[in-house]
């Protein structure tokens, strides 16, 4: 399996993680000269939100599919593997802006938006809902915000997104009224879950002892994740080992032997099978590829 591209934008190599930037664009713009198909890719530091207002798809989501109906609004975070077939008919708003100052953002004003942001989801919007009326005008604010190059052009789109989510958190609200709570909840022990994996990846420790800690079973956290993420717990855990493997591979000095054992792996040659599983290549051909491609970047 080759290492999937991270683009900021489908076909264009993403920027530094710091680049506090957002994007606005129509999707004809970047599928029509692509036949409608957006092969998998993720963005490493960007999230992506998408308004379906005309035509049909399928999106291809952390491995689960969605279908894509108008109207519907397509929630894509940061690290979130995804993909889209398109119909040629498909039109509507992509805003791709940097997930962490977004979420910043909301954490002060509004912490409750922070699971919406980090949920990847495909949302159906009634045209007769009662918040569905102020999305447009905000995408189109949003629209002449990215073209005016003015003073305050990053704050006042940062803001004009935060207002947006708000409305999509209120959509959710009045679509699955009752729903609101349980879904909360997943979402927050989603969080736990990976702050988890943040803090022991290294220790390889079984998916039960996670489960354990959450308080639910070893098939509910499978469940939990498949139904919110489109991957298993492993899965997680993996690719999160797969991400610090490649950021040592690439800007450490390390011997692979090192970055074997600093990842909790005892034998070089199983950190060596696990790589090649995962990125295609072995961790030496990774870091001679990578690091030729950063050196004719310069």
């Amino acid at each position: 399996m080759k290492t999937l591209p991270n683009y900021d934008l489908y076909g264009t190599e993403a920027k530094p993680a710091w680049l506090d930037s957002f994007s606005f664009e129509w999707i004809p713009e970047r599928s029509a000269p692509n036949n409608w198909e957006i092969d998998a890719h993720t963005h490493d530091a960007m999230m992506q939100l998408l308004y379906v207002c005309r035509g049909s798809g399928e999106a291809l989501i952390d491995g689960t599919k969605w279908a894509i109906e108008p109207l519907c609004l397509i929630v894509i975070p940061a690290h979130v593997v995804h993909g889209f077939h398109f119909s040629p008919e498909m039109d509507g708003p992509v805003v791709t802006a940097p997930q962490r100052p977004l979420e910043a953002l909301a954490a002060v004003g509004r912490p409750e938006l922070l699971s919406v942001l980090r949920t990847p989801a495909v949302i159906p919007v009634a045209e007769e809902a009662r918040h569905a009326d102020a999305l447009m005008p905000l995408f189109l604010a949003l629209e002449q915000e990215s073209r005016a190059y003015a003073p305050g052009q990053i704050a006042a789109g940062s803001a004009l997104l935060l207002a947006l989510f708000v409305q999509i958190a209120r959509i959710g609200e009045n679509r699955e009224a009752g729903a609101g709570v349980e879904r909360s909840r997943r979402a927050a022990r989603i969080e736990r879950f990976r702050a988890m994996v943040d803090r022991h990846f290294s220790e390889h420790l079984p998916v039960e002892h996670y489960a354990a800690a959450l308080g639910v079973s070893a098939g509910q956290l499978a469940r939990l994740c498949r139904e919110s993420l489109g991957m298993s717990p492993l899965d997680v855990i993996n690719a999160r080992l797969m991400h610090e493997a490649q950021r040592e591979l690439v800007y450490s000095t390390l011997a692979v032997k090192q970055i074997a054992g600093f990842l909790g792996f005892e034998d070089e040659a199983y950190f060596g099978r696990f790589f090649k599983k995962h990125a295609g290549r072995t961790p030496t051909a990774f870091r001679e590829l990578a690091r030729r491609q950063l050196a004719d970047e310069r």
